[in-house]
């Protein structure tokens, strides 16, 4: 496997799944949340592990593959969307602001999560591709 196809799978096989299960039973750390999408193809509910924080009425999220996301796409064809922030599922809509300055919001995010999301920055600069900012407008 090429180094993107392998990152990828790691990611998709190995990654997701640990997070996602982290997040559903209220363990995986605070800046884990879980984007519940709607398929664009299939129709079916998505629910994606990501990093983010609540900043004011809004969650927002760094894609780090930008619109290339599986979950980016899915959002930009049904912008209405759940997020589960700890152990709590919160209705909104997502919307894809690529004027906002992703780099700056993802050290925006890092800093209202403490510690724990300076740690997953390594991560992130590791595996950041296209940058681009989500904002999730909460109900």
């Amino acid at each position: 496997m090429a180094g993107g196809a392998l990152e990828h799978w790691v990611q998709k096989n190995v990654v997701n799944p640990v997070a996602r299960l982290g997040v559903r039973f209220g363990l995986a750390p605070r800046h884990f949340a879980l984007l519940e999408t709607t398929g664009r193809k299939s129709g079916r509910r998505r629910q994606t592990p990501v990093g983010g924080a609540r900043l004011g009425s809004a969650f927002w999220i760094v894609a780090v593959h930008g619109r290339d996301c599986a979950y980016v796409k899915n959002l930009t064809a049904e912008p209405a969307v759940r997020v589960k922030v700890r152990r709590t599922w919160h209705a909104g809509r997502a919307v894809v602001v690529p004027d906002d300055d992703a780099l700056a919001r993802h050290h925006q995010i890092v800093a209202a999560n403490g510690w724990v999301g300076r740690a997953d920055s390594v991560f992130f600069r590791a595996t950041a591709t296209t940058l681009v900012s989500v904002r999730v407008d909460l109900d």
